[in-house]
């Protein structure tokens, strides 16, 4: 009885992830408060920037996403210059064209922004309707028939010393105030009261990846111990070019890694790992009152992993 259970799970999985490439099981996806994720897509339409881009718009069409997140380098290799820099148009404006992406989006800096002017990056809100960044770090709240999600937006690059002790490249890092931005953290995430909390950053806490070391363990001394004290539901990021989902024996935290929207890497699952995969992509966040799912779509549409959690 227990293994017909399980395969009859399974077939049901199957069945709604080949559903979820078509227009109707997109539709499927859509709960109360519902948002886009992505990341790492700043590549002048090149690769598989454009084709998700599209992707995106017609998802977008069936869905209805309140906003995209944008977690972090928008802009490769060198950030931008200034609000008028030709990147704005290659990267972003003539890349993300569907009238369905012609709503919010909420923005924070990778570490790709810090090798340019990253105020340009805050500035560039002064010349999109779209572009919606009014600080380095900052909060949303999104909320629909009843259901409220609070986005907590982070500055992560400045968090770690690769960064700080690079100033020749990364400028601006050195120069923030990260005792500031977590007593700031601390205070936000005490005072949220809505039904689902969930912090992005552009670096991951936890992630199989050839990244300097360092980095993750700056992530965890510093920025995971809140996050831990305020049990907050997801912490969301990129950077690394591929997805993950993480789940520390030690933590009720879910740590999502989201994919590059034009350009993946390999990955391997290592100690915590629920899910990888070096698809290229983004996610889908759908928010009820009882459940949050996070939905990670490759490039052709279909839902390659949820993460869940239920009240």
């Amino acid at each position: 009885m227990k293994r017909t259970t399980t395969v009859m799970l399974m077939a049901l999985f199957a069945a709604v992830v080949c559903l979820a490439q078509t227009h109707e099981g997109w539709k499927a996806l859509k709960s109360d408060v519902n948002f886009f994720l992505v990341n790492d897509m700043g590549r002048n339409g090149y690769y598989d920037q454009k084709p998700i881009a599209a992707l995106m718009g017609d998802m977008a069409d069936e869905i209805g996403p309140e906003c995209v997140v944008a977690a972090g380098d928008v802009h490769h290799f060198e950030g931008v210059q200034s609000v008028s820099d030709p990147l704005w148009m290659t990267n972003y404006e003539l890349i993300y064209t569907h009238p369905e992406l012609m709503l919010d989006w909420f923005p924070l800096l990778g570490n790709h922004e810090y090798r340019g002017n990253t105020q340009a990056v805050l500035d560039y809100s002064g010349v999109s309707r779209r572009w919606n960044m009014p600080a380095r770090y900052y909060t949303r709240v999104l909320e629909s028939d009843g259901t409220t999600v609070r986005l907590v937006m982070t500055d992560t690059t400045p968090l770690m010393q690769k960064y700080r002790s690079a100033a020749d490249t990364y400028p601006d890092a050195c120069r923030q105030d990260n005792g500031r931005q977590l007593a700031w953290l601390d205070s936000v995430l005490t005072a949220a009261t809505e039904d689902w909390v969930i912090v992005v950053g552009h670096h991951p806490i936890y992630a199989e990846t050839p990244k300097d070391d360092s980095e993750r363990a700056d992530m965890q001394s510093q920025l995971d111990p809140i996050l831990r004290r305020h049990n907050v539901d997801i912490y969301a990021c990129g950077h690394i070019h591929n997805f993950q989902h993480i789940r520390p024996a030690d933590a009720a935290i879910d740590y999502v890694v989201n994919s590059s929207a034009s350009l993946s890497r390999k990955v391997k699952p290592v100690s915590g790992t629920v899910f990888c995969s070096s698809e290229p992509g983004f996610s889908v966040v759908a928010a009820g009152k009882k459940e949050l799912s996070l939905y990670m779509i490759d490039k052709t549409g279909r839902v390659i992993n949820t993460v869940t959690r239920r009240k």
